[in-house]
């Protein structure tokens, strides 16, 4: 990768780590937290639904908010509040003050999700774009392989709460990089004002194309997957396979390594073999990893290596599938990147967030009913790549 694309996808990266971290850093402190709070499971799933909720929600306003007043305005607002949300988790005495916390972080962490994504249109197109979005997936890659760790780490040393005055912390690092590294890549002259009447006519046109919404909702129910993942895997690992916080943070590390890696080869073989056909192929290996995985845990094969093997394996084909359709979905819509990357943003935060809630009463502490929903993700993106037209190959072009 060049220079002129390194550097800016090394600052995106790291700042849109916080909000992964935010989700990852604790969830090895997950049942220490309910035994602490007198929590059940599902309430401390509601932790993670209420953050993903507000992430997806909140997009709507920073998307527009980009487009009107440039890029780098709401990243700070965004970060101040997320600040705000870690103060509150910091102190929650209950779940529900905690799940509260959880809503304000993840209303001011999607900031920094979507701006960048908007950062990454007015920079670049096609395959330039596909490369800095899989690079900067490759920076956020530390946090399901690192951030676990880390948190079993301040968990050893302080207790759960030390991890949210961490995550204050880098909140700060975020602000400074954004202040003192990052260009503001919308001029004035590009801006577009908020109007009722023009923003609705952008989302009807978004809302009414088919494969804006098919690369959407792709992506979504691949993303959903990684949420029901997050929700039920430290209850798993810990209780059903039993291992310590440590050990669960080294089985998450691995069932993330595939989809970086993976997500690292995505445009070179975008430009070999068409967007559209990778995108294919690796929905139909996601699906059919996945549904086998299920099967085996069925018939009560699905023991810890099975598991981590298989998910390492079918996030592996989602890796090719997420970036990618990040990209093809925005391509088109270069004059409203940022509403577009905000109403996909949202559309696919509330599919992860509704999946998670759908699924979390049927959960029962073993590996089946995590698997069941993970399969379905597969089966309903093996469905959508089906619907996305043609012409929206062009978007990673062959070589």
């Amino acid at each position: 990768m060049s220079s002129a694309l390194l550097r800016p996808a090394l600052v995106l990266g790291l700042m849109s780590c916080i909000g992964p971290f935010a989700i990852d850093m604790y969830l090895p402190a997950l049942p220490g937290i309910a035994a602490d709070l007198g929590a059940s499971v599902q309430q401390m799933q509601g932790t993670i639904t209420s953050y993903f909720l507000a992430f997806g929600l909140a997009q709507l306003v920073y998307g527009p908010w980009a487009d009107q007043s440039g890029r780098k305005r709401p990243i700070y607002v965004g970060a101040v509040i997320f600040l705000i949300g870690t103060v509150v988790c910091a102190f929650a005495q209950t779940p529900g003050q905690l799940i509260l916390g959880r809503a304000i972080q993840g209303f001011g962490g999607a900031a920094v999700m979507v701006v960048p994504r908007a950062i990454i249109r007015d920079m670049h197109t096609g395959p330039d774009a596909t490369r800095m979005m899989a690079a900067i997936m490759l920076v956020i890659s530390v946090s399901p392989m690192l951030a676990p760790l880390a948190g079993s780490g301040v968990m050893a040393l302080t207790s759960w709460r030390g991890i949210f005055w961490m995550l204050a912390a880098a909140t700060f690092v975020s602000l400074a990089m954004t202040r003192f590294l990052l260009p503001e890549t919308l001029p004035p002259e590009a801006r577009q004002p908020v109007n009722l009447s023009v923003l609705l006519s952008s989302a009807r046109r978004l809302l009414t194309d088919r494969g804006f919404l098919a690369l959407t909702f792709l992506g979504g129910f691949g993303m959903a997957s990684f949420f029901v993942f997050i929700a039920s895997a430290s209850f798993v690992y810990s209780e059903a396979f039993g291992l310590s916080p440590t050990g669960f943070s080294l089985a998450f590390a691995v069932n993330a390594i595939g989809f970086f890696a993976s997500s690292q080869m995505a445009a070179g073989l975008g430009m070999r073999f068409g967007a559209r056909r990778v995108v294919a192929v690796a929905t139909t290996g996601f699906m059919v990893s996945a549904l086998v995985l299920f099967g085996l845990g069925l018939v009560g094969l699905a023991g810890l290596y099975v598991t981590v093997g298989g998910l390492f394996i079918a996030n592996a084909f989602l890796g090719l599938v997420i970036p990618t359709t990040m990209v093809m979905a925005l391509d088109e819509h270069g004059d409203i990147a940022g509403l577009a990357s905000s109403l996909g943003g949202t559309l696919q935060m509330l599919a992860g967030g509704i999946m998670v809630a759908l699924t979390g009463p049927f959960f029962d502490g073993t590996v089946v009913p995590m698997l069941a929903a993970i399969a379905l993700c597969g089966v309903l993106a093996f469905t959508l790549s089906r619907l996305v037209p043609r012409h929206q190959a062009a978007a990673v072009p062959v070589a």
